[in-house]
């Protein structure tokens, strides 16, 4: 049964907009239309701006943009911030133990899901009332005001839906992956070739702007290192780099062999891949940042302009720099990247202290997930011998192989958190397209989507391995 805390939200789940799962198999290549339409739905989205509020000005969130998969000005104002805040917090409550919730249950996770979607409505409604109240759109009238917070709460609303269009059965994979592997690779091919020009007289787009200084005569230095935050050829090169590093991480993994009782020909291998839990740990660790940063900025507006509160400058203490809020100070400065290696040595401090709380979130998040997401050995062993697998040499056994699998996974889910929040931390240092974050987001993503395909494949030729994959 629910725990208490779940059954609040039984007598609203019925009035709560959901999207039912397939009462058919849904066909490889339906899944595919539908994700292609899900993918239309959110870049259309992306450029339909708000109405109301008129040019926007300076970002002061342009760093969390490529993460949250959010487009200043437009109806992805909020992008997936929201639901991802959401899961956070009702994951770490579950996984804390303050809220009871058994993940094996079908009434528990039901309820849970609809807890995450109010609690998303939510936190869409505190995320726009914080964007007008912190003046992100200048000085709107309440009637306009209002417009735009109902805008935005639409907008939230439809991406939720989306969300579990995708991932209840309907496409593959899930929604807010797909958005922020879209978001990743926008802004790289804008950081390759936006053909405007930049305050340093060339264009803003590495590639086309050293096309354009070689063509002139000018120095390489130019675009190796450019002003500001503008993209580089140092940038361009890491940037692919750190792609072939990710993937080469991501192709590292441990195997077990294990048969299928039912079938004495079939062999195969269980893999504990070295980022066991993926890129959930550097999301929720963003997402725990981008907060910081927002309710910081939030109560310096309103309450701390002259940095004197001693108790509000430990959140955030910010200085106006072209009419844009930009951290100086407090906990908001440190868990902020410094962008690039002008930044890093600047303040080599600020660069430090960013690394060392992002690598600590990340194992945290990391071994939170291991309970939360059902990846623990305890859960893996229940999968693997109720869909009739065993591992050959051991006793067909819940609990031993349960113990084989504890020898593993903890390490190894330590391991991966500490080295993705290295990774997303060294490439923001050194300036890649997209973030660090970012770019680790999306080779995760593309590698998942590509187990998943091969996932679908393979349970179209075997049915039987439905049960195993947790397929429909």
């Amino acid at each position: 049964m629910a725990g208490r805390f779940l059954q609040l939200f039984k007598p609203i789940s019925r009035f709560i907009p959901e999207v039912g799962p397939p009462e058919r198999s849904v066909s490889f290549n339906e899944k595919l239309f539908w994700t292609g339409l899900v993918l239309a739905v959110y870049l259309v989205m992306s450029e339909v701006p708000l109405f109301g509020i008129g040019r926007t000005g300076n970002d002061p969130f342009l760093y969390l943009r490529v993460i949250f998969a959010s487009k200043r000005g437009t109806l992805m104002e909020l992008g997936i911030g929201p639901i991802v805040t959401a899961g956070l917090i009702l994951q770490l409550l579950a996984g804390s133990g303050l809220i009871a919730c058994d993940f094996s249950n079908a009434e528990d996770r039901g309820l849970f899901t609809v807890a995450s979607k109010i609690l998303s409505l939510v936190m869409t409604a505190v995320q726009a009332s914080a964007y007008l109240i912190g003046g992100a759109y200048g000085s709107l009238d309440a009637r306009t005001s209002l417009v735009v917070f109902m805008q935005l709460l639409f907008a939230g609303l439809i991406v939720m839906l989306l969300d579990e269009l995708v991932q209840k059965g309907w496409g593959i994979g899930s929604g807010i992956s797909l958005f922020i592997m879209a978001g990743v690779a926008q802004n790289i091919i804008w950081s390759c070739l936006a053909p405007i020009y930049a305050n340093d007289n060339l264009f803003f787009g590495a590639l086309v702007a050293a096309i354009q200084n070689a063509a002139s005569g000018g120095a390489i230095e130019r675009v190796l290192i450019r002003p500001g935050n503008l993209p580089t050829l140092i940038g361009f090169v890491t940037t692919i780099v750190m792609f072939l590093v990710i993937i080469y991480l991501q192709g590292i993994q441990l195997e077990l062999p294990i048969t299928y009782a039912s079938y004495r020909g079939f062999r195969g291998r269980y893999p504990i891949k070295l980022l066991y839990v993926s890129n959930l740990p550097v999301i929720f660790a963003s997402s725990l940042f981008a907060n910081i940063f927002l309710i910081s900025q939030l109560l310096w507006r309103n309450f701390n302009q002259n940095n004197r509160n001693f108790w509000l400058n430990i959140l955030g203490m910010y200085t106006l720099k072209e009419n844009r809020q930009v951290p100086i100070g407090g906990l908001a400065y440190y868990v902020t990247s410094p962008q690039n290696i002008t930044g890093v040595m600047n303040d080599p401090v600020r660069a430090v202290a960013y690394l060392t709380i992002l690598v600590v979130f990340c194992v945290l998040f990391s071994l939170t997930w291991l309970e939360v997401g059902g990846l623990d050995p305890k859960t893996v062993a229940k999968q693997l011998v109720g869909a009739g697998m065993q591992i050959p040499g051991y006793r067909r056994s819940q609990k031993t192989i349960e113990l084989l699998l504890k020898r593993y996974i903890p390490i190894v889910t330590v391991f991966g958190g500490l080295l993705i929040g290295l990774i997303a931390g060294l490439a923001d240092f050194l300036g890649v397209f997209g973030s660090g974050t970012g770019i680790l987001l999306s080779v995760g993503i593309i590698y998942q989507y590509y187990q998943l395909l091969a996932r679908e494949k393979i349970t179209e030729m075997y049915p039987v391995l439905k049960g195993f994959f947790g397929g429909r």
